[in-house]
């Protein structure tokens, strides 16, 4: 399985970033897709999730801010960022989330996004 995150940088405050994840190795579209991030020092946790039906949920701080998308065709799941803050520095990742809830698997290699004047 190969998971591989791009688009990341530093931005300022307000700004915007849409990331890419390119997936291999599993069939893309009957897994549900998830954004995840982890700033230094802290737990990983899920800011954007997609159910095979495109279905979507966000938690409350990136809700409204960030979109996730999907392309089954280029096996490959999107995140659009907007209003960028800077709690929202950190390295993210892409991965299946029933995979993570299981324990089960690997993380693949995240990008950073700085959010800083």
């Amino acid at each position: 399985v190969q998971l591989q995150a791009s688009g990341g940088g530093l931005v300022q405050p307000g700004g915007s970033l849409r990331l890419s994840c390119a997936t291999s190795g599993f069939i893309f579209n009957v897994n549900h897709m998830g954004w995840y991030r982890q700033a230094p020092g802290k737990q990983r946790e899920l800011v954007a999730a997609i159910t095979v039906g495109g279905m979507t949920n966000y938690p409350d701080s990136v809700g409204g801010r960030f979109t996730i998308s999907r392309d089954n065709a280029k096996n490959t799941v999107y995140l659009q960022m907007n209003s960028l803050k800077p709690e929202d520095t950190a390295v993210y990742y892409c991965n299946r989330p029933v995979v993570v809830a299981q324990g089960l698997g690997s993380w693949g290699q995240g990008t950073q996004v700085t959010v800083s004047s």
